[in-house]
């Protein structure tokens, strides 16, 4: 058992679900761990190569059923969050936008034909999908987007621009919302439409071992068939934003549990005044409240898990998920950056690398404000968003 393991939540899993785990654990150390810190730094990583990789496991639209997803439950969807993110949250953004976000949205929203095109080769990862929702100018407030569709006799012609897009400088298809005389509606788009362009976004200072692009649609013509067919509504690309925050909910869990084990080895080893640092009263401090926190966040995670599995899930109830572990989990990776004093800095070691990314992930696919007010209305009746 895991000395953070505290509660014994381990025993809560089934057998299934640990197995699941571990596959995911051995991917990780064999093939993210090693080369991370380089990907980070260079602010590249190795999309397509590991997109196939995952989908040989099975990783990729795991918690799906049919056309060559696995079919897993969401609790080993969530461990597998939790091991990707551990390794770093771009590796597990890449798997929960093109799961989560952009096959979702087909395979809940697209037509049987949209299903049999595109969702098979995106589970072996050999297509690459993204989520175009967000704007340079409406990113807390999709209501208002300004990308518009509009119909030409029997196609659909898009005009606008998508911002701050993981994965859209390799991808093969977007998903991509606009605003039609009907109201918002979804299409599948592929990238190498005439009109569409990619562009890299440069110079992140997190999230830097992911691709994120903006999208530009330039009067693109498209076909009526591109129309996903049961997407109508505004509440369409959110029922997908719940499906990848569920995944969000796990994974902010290990990155604070990396850097939790980071800096429980370092002060085992670090000797300071005579002392390991471990055997100071106030680095235990530290310690103890970050590994009840993260027991705390393991287990709203696993119950949030065990309710998606049983179809009960609401959307408030991922709020809470979200709000919690993404907040603990950036504390958790601060207060152990100083447990490591200037090593915690350092790029050999995870701590400060999981602290950016986690600074993104507290504001993507809904902010702390955002949730909050999700929940204020939950609790109150009433809307403050506008």
């Amino acid at each position: 058992m895991s000395p953070l393991d505290l509660l014994d939540v381990e025993a809560s899993l089934t057998e299934e679900e640990r197995q699941i785990r571990a596959v995911v654990r051995r991917l990780v150390d064999d093939r993210v761990r090693p080369h991370v810190a380089g990907w980070y730094e260079e602010g590249r990583v190795p999309a397509r190569e590991l997109a196939r990789e995952f989908g040989r496991l099975g990783l990729l639209g795991m918690h799906l059923t049919g056309y060559g997803c696995a079919g897993a439950s969401a609790v080993a969807y969530g461990l597998a969050c939790l091991e990707l993110e551990a390794g770093d949250s771009g590796v597990r953004s890449l798997v929960s936008v093109q799961g989560s976000l952009a096959m979702y949205a087909i395979w809940r929203h697209g037509s049987e034909e949209q299903k049999q095109r595109w969702l098979p080769a995106m589970a072996a990862g050999e297509v690459i999908g993204c989520f175009g929702l967000t704007e340079p100018d409406h990113g807390s407030d999709p209501a208002s987007m300004a990308t518009r569709a509009r119909r030409d006799g029997d196609d659909w012609v898009l005009h606008g621009s998508k911002m701050w897009i993981t994965n859209a400088p390799v991808a093969d298809v977007a998903v991509i919302w606009a605003r039609t005389d009907e109201g918002v509606r979804g299409f599948a788009v592929p990238m190498d439409t005439p009109g569409v362009a990619a562009r890299e976004i440069p110079r992140k200072m997190s999230l830097r071992a992911s691709l994120t692009g903006e999208i530009v649609l330039d009067d693109v013509r498209l076909p009526a068939d591109a129309r996903l067919p049961g997407a109508i509504g505004l509440k369409a690309p959110l029922s997908c934003l719940t499906e990848a925050r569920h995944g969000i909910v796990w994974g902010a869990l290990g990155a604070a549990r990396d850097c939790l084990e980071t800096a429980l080895s370092y002060a085992t080893a670090r000797t300071q005044f005579g002392r390991p640092l471990a055997a100071f009263q106030l680095t235990q401090a530290k310690l103890a409240d970050m590994a009840v926190e993260w027991n705390k966040g393991l287990l709203l995670a696993l119950h949030l898990g065990r309710l998606a599995d049983a179809g009960a899930l609401r959307p408030a109830q991922v709020s809470v998920g979200k709000l919690n572990n993404v907040r603990e989990a950036l504390a958790i990776a601060r207060q152990c950056r100083t447990i490591l004093g200037a090593n915690g800095v350092s790029g050999e070691y995870p701590i400060m690398r999981h602290a950016n990314n986690l600074e993104s992930v507290l504001t993507y696919e809904g902010t702390s404000e955002i949730h909050q007010l999700v929940l204020g209305q939950q609790l109150t009746g009433f809307s403050a968003f506008a």
